[in-house]
């Protein structure tokens, strides 16, 4: 296996005076450090070597590639002062002043997540100035917050998944020393912190990995595919594997969200998903604290969150579309596009007792049968991550608009209660816990200006492809796009944002307060459900969920009389067995 392969020097401390790289098919490499250059050796492996006694720990560097006259950054880089174009920068882990010494670590089950960007969380679009709000996550009773990519990208924001160079944290975020920082700050809060990597495909800027060897071979949606089985692989998974035990064992990071794994082509017999999970598991022991991997996932294949014990992948959990497909379209009534199959009345019901809708079952967006069937008896449901919100969701829109700016309120209150009452992982899209008014748009600050003309035609012909008109689409290049994404913090104050707000603290205390409404087994959870009056009850232990989607009272028979409401959006009436529930509205019974 690739994991027993010899491994180059260890650049991570920076304090080595060795340097190496992965160069198998080019002729000649030298090493351009400090403005003068050094010619390296190569071994039989295609890897390249360098000893400069004395090289500098903070000195910029370079590789020049057979006849090139200018130097390309490291592939492994850790710091692009520079940007994406320019020289590396010698980084040196050790130096970093860690004080979550006394940190255990952040489990995946019975965790509540929140989704932030970095670049809109606050208008300063830093590591530090989010730092300065992780007090409110406390608050909030969020455990986990999870970092979209960091990687280093061109331009100043973005996304983050246009990343080319995979260990360098993206420097106007703050670099390797803002994202240590961010971290130390989460860990003596409590929060447990897990970063969105990509390895599925390149940005279109800066990607200089082909030059250096066979990182690629083939194409997916975004481009070049990763080589996983071709000539070569070896090194490209090694590549990857060290990329993520880097973050976990230097960032102190407590788990990593896998970005589109379905997009990675992998024929070997051992694939590199379950190499990695297995990788990561050996470091959670040395470390002695729990490590997670989410992926995320179009295959509804439930081997993906299989233990590798019982012949699976072993993800700690995977992202949940259809859980938030079904959902979305009980609150907002839509069913164009992957929405269609989501509409028919029963559906949401349906795909809570299950985690996938489409389960060996017919797509008609794909045109074909799709996934397979959770085993709801062994597969615990904290390994699916449920949201009604998340930055795929709402930014893949062509004005990047939430629920909350056309959602009633006491539907977005009823679709809470479900995602926080129910036995899935729950995850929060920054913002969603106060029904923010902003929107979360695409948007992209390539300097190239060929290049960013090329996204915003791209960005306006993929929205046409789904009934959008060009005047809906912003532009994704204008400044003006990414402002209007960034988080409006004062708005917490006013209402209906406090009210909103208030409702998911209560919530959050209450599913932390009644272990019931955290319990994953599927097999101990019924949802009963009137299609035809919109109406929906969960059954969690002694706990009754009871959630009015229409818009006039309704009466709900339970299955035993209810004592009392332990939280409501709109106070029931009860009268033994019977709950009259104000139309868009819940409540929690206990019974």
């Amino acid at each position: 296996m690739s994991a027993t392969l010899p491994r180059p020097p260890d650049q991570r401390t920076g304090h080595g005076d060795t340097f190496s790289v992965w160069a198998p098919e080019r002729d000649r490499v030298r090493l351009r450090l400090d403005g003068e250059d050094h010619p390296m050796a190569r071994d039989e492996r295609g890897w390249w070597h360098v000893r400069v006694p004395g090289a500098p720990p903070q000195a910029d560097y370079g590789f020049l590639l057979d006849d090139d006259t200018e130097p390309l950054p490291d592939p492994r880089s850790l710091r692009q002062p520079h940007g994406v174009h320019g020289l590396s920068r010698r980084y040196d882990h050790s130096a970093f002043p860690w004080s979550d010494a006394g940190w255990t670590g952040r489990a995946l089950p019975g965790s509540i997540i929140y989704e932030l960007h970095v670049g809109t969380f606050t208008a300063e679009g830093t590591f530090d100035a989010a730092s300065a709000h992780l007090d409110h996550l406390v608050g909030l009773g969020v455990d986990l917050v999870e970092v979209m990519p960091v990687n280093a990208f061109d331009g100043p924001y973005g996304w983050g998944y246009d990343g080319v160079l995979w260990g360098a944290v993206h420097e106007p975020y703050g670099g390797p020393d803002g994202l240590k920082r961010f971290v130390d700050a989460c860990h003596a809060r409590g929060l447990g912190v897990i970063l969105d990597v990509v390895y599925n495909h390149l940005g279109p800027s800066g990607a200089y990995l082909p030059r250096y060897g066979p990182y690629f071979s083939g194409e997916n949606a975004w481009g070049p595919s990763l080589n996983l089985d071709g000539p070569g692989s070896d090194e490209v998974r090694r590549y990857v594997i060290d990329n993520a035990l880097g973050w976990l064992r230097d960032f102190h990071l407590d788990g990593l969200r896998l970005d589109a794994v379905h997009a990675l082509v992998d024929r070997r017999a051992a694939d590199l998903l379950t190499e990695l999970t297995a990788e990561v598991d050996a470091l959670a022991v040395g470390l002695r604290r729990p490590l997670s991997l989410i992926a995320e996932s179009d295959l509804n294949d439930p081997a993906m969150v299989t233990p590798r014990e019982a012949g699976g992948i072993g993800m700690t959990a995977q992202w949940c579309d259809d859980l938030h497909h079904a959902l979305h379209a009980a609150l907002t009534g839509e069913e164009q596009g992957y929405y269609a199959d989501f509409a028919a009345p029963g559906v949401l019901a349906t795909t809570l007792r299950q985690a996938f809708f489409h389960a060996g079952t017919w797509s008609s967006f794909r045109g074909r049968s799709h996934g397979a069937p959770v085993d709801t008896r062994r597969t615990p449901a904290s390994r699916f991550v449920a949201y009604l919100q998340n930055h795929d969701q709402v930014g893949n829109r062509a004005a990047g608009d939430r629920l909350s700016p056309g959602t009633d309120p006491g539907l977005l209150a009823c679709g809470a209660a479900i995602l926080l009452c129910s036995p899935y992982t729950p995850m929060l899209f920054m913002g969603e816990e106060w029904a923010a008014s902003t929107p979360w748009r695409f948007f992209a600050s390539f300097p190239d200006p060929e290049l960013a003309d090329a996204v915003r035609r791209g960005r306006r012909r993929e929205f046409a492809a789904h009934g959008w008109g060009e005047a809906q689409v912003p532009d994704p290049i204008d400044p003006a796009t990414r402002s209007a994404s960034v988080l409006r913090w004062e708005e917490r104050d006013a209402e209906p944002h406090r009210w909103m707000l208030r409702l998911y603290r209560d919530l959050i205390a209450l599913r932390r307060s009644r272990p019931e409404l955290a319990d994953p087994r599927l097999d101990r959870f019924t949802v009963r459900a009137d299609p035809a009056a919109r109406t929906l009850v969960l059954h969690r232990g002694d706990l009754r969920v009871v959630c009015n989607l229409g818009t006039r009272p309704a009466t709900v028979v339970l299955d035993r009389p209810a004592g009392r409401v332990l939280l409501a959006s709109a106070h029931p009436g009860l009268n033994g067995a019977e709950a009259r529930v104000p139309g868009r509205a819940f409540a929690v019974l206990e019974t």
